[in-house]
């Protein structure tokens, strides 16, 4: 507990003495590659679910990790007790020892030495539980308004997480991130018939995210109801528009998990598949990651290996010509590292994960998506989806019919399913717009929620099989 209450004081000398505590635990391991990260956090979260409040409370952290490689070999300790850290660096060589037998390879960086403040506009550790306690009850309350509704979920959370990182070759860089996310649900019945309507938000640090949200959750509660009343759709293979939101899933979700390099370091399939310079779509879809891009959930100037993080492409003008790496990845596939080494707490080590997924916009507008579109499908948000290798299936939270050229009215929701290569070159429009979805989170080898974003003009595909959800 002493070592990170000095936290309190950034740029003083406390600070420095931190780094030399942690930089001097690393001295005569004997290991090829050592790191230690300490970290601290703060939460809030309240949540709701239908008329009662089901949780409301404050919780902190504090805990540390080491991870150490020798010969190939990994060793990985997780601890709360930060006061011996020389005998965690120990424990985790003797691991790493124990199994190493090859050779480790990292990729060279440049060890960075940095303090990174936290991104904020309004800080939410400014503002009383009592008061997100109030604006939470109000919210409820607006859903149960609408006649009809049987149940609700309200979820409010925020998060400051600050990082101290040091490894063997000389980084230190110390990180503090605040996150803000509201989730917000409504469930109508008529008898056996379900429906449910909502939304995710999320914010790096402004807590004036969950202001002002009433016409939003009116509108929620309001089309869970209608769609009770809601046609179905017939099922089979349609010109079909996504919104950003439900486009950034895509992205993420079918695409962007293949784009991890451990995935394809890993899987012969996916050697074969995801080949540098094969054509991946037309030549106007261009998708990117990066924790560079500024202001979003998933930013970060390091990740959590002390490595810059950048701006990667992974399709540009239709082609593979990326993918996202740790330092280990990178060394083993001969390719540089991007800063995609994160862990979702020190409990865990970090491997590799996106952080804002992104399809870049193109020149058509909206309008021009529908031209030509005589009996297509509109979708919006989404309810959850699954991927295996290059297959999806995605449920969107809305639907709308499209016809000659026009959206017309509401539909139950849909699935769209496919084959994610095939499917990119279906793509033969992207808006001139761009939307951030920043309210999920997302889940690898047992690390879930990761803050991530993703995001997405809307695009146009043909041929999407559709069927009804």
């Amino acid at each position: 507990m002493r070592v990170f209450r000095v936290y309190a004081k950034p740029g003083s000398e406390h600070i420095l003495t931190l780094r030399d505590q942690m930089q001097n635990a690393l001295t005569g391991h004997g290991a090829d590659f050592v790191e230690i990260r300490l970290e601290e956090s703060d939460s809030s979260r309240i949540q709701y679910r239908a008329r009662e409040i089901e949780e409301i409370g404050r919780t902190s952290g504090l805990g540390g990790s080491v991870r150490a490689a020798v010969k190939g070999g990994w060793g990985f300790v997780s601890f709360n007790d930060t006061g011996d850290l020389e005998s965690r660096v120990k424990l985790a060589v003797e691991q790493a020892r124990a199994v190493g037998s090859e050779t480790t390879e990292l990729a060279d960086t440049e060890p960075s030495v940095a303090d990174v403040p936290p991104e904020l506009v309004n800080d939410p550790g400014t503002v009383s539980l009592s008061e997100k306690k109030d604006r939470m009850d109000h919210y409820n309350d607006l859903i149960w308004s609408t006649p009809g509704i049987q149940s609700s979920t309200v979820i409010y959370g925020d998060n400051r997480r600050r990082v101290h990182y040091v490894n063997s070759e000389g980084a230190a860089v110390d990180q503090e991130f605040v996150h803000v996310i509201c989730y917000v649900s409504a469930v109508a019945r008529d008898g056996g018939d379900v429906q449910q309507a909502g939304f995710s938000i999320g914010s790096l640090g402004d807590y004036d995210l969950v202001a002002g949200l009433d016409d939003e959750i009116r509108a929620v509660g309001k089309r869970a109801v209608d769609l009770l009343k809601a046609p179905g759709i017939e099922g089979g293979e349609r010109t079909v528009i996504l919104d950003p939101v439900l486009a950034g899933v895509f992205a993420h979700e079918a695409f962007g998990h293949l784009s991890e390099a451990d995935h394809v370091y890993e899987s012969d399939q996916l050697k074969e598949i995801m080949v540098l310079g094969r054509q991946f779509g037309q030549p106007h879809l261009n998708i990117v990651d990066g924790g560079a891009i500024p202001s979003l959930r998933g930013s970060m100037a390091y990740d959590d290996e002390g490595t810059p993080t950048k701006r990667s492409d992974l399709i540009r003008d239709g082609v593979l010509v990326g993918r996202l790496h740790s330092r280990e990845t990178a060394a083993k596939m001969g390719e540089a590292p991007s800063g995609n080494a994160r862990a979702i707490s020190y409990n865990h080590p970090p491997i590799v994960r996106m952080t804002n997924t992104v399809i870049e916009p193109g020149e058509a507008s909206f309008e021009d998506l529908l031209e030509g579109v005589d009996d297509g499908v509109y979708v919006r948000n989404w309810y959850g989806g699954m991927t295996e290798m290059e297959m999806f299936t995605f449920s969107s939270g809305e639907a709308y019919r499209i016809r000659n050229g026009r959206v017309e009215e509401m539909v139950r929701p849909v699935k769209l399913s496919g084959n994610v290569f095939k499917t990119l070159h279906q793509i033969d429009g992207i808006g001139n717009d761009l939307g951030m979805n920043q309210g999920g989170g997302c889940g690898k080898a047992g690390q879930s929620p990761l803050p991530v974003s993703n995001g997405s003009p809307h695009i146009r595909i043909q041929n999407c099989l559709v069927s009804g959800a």
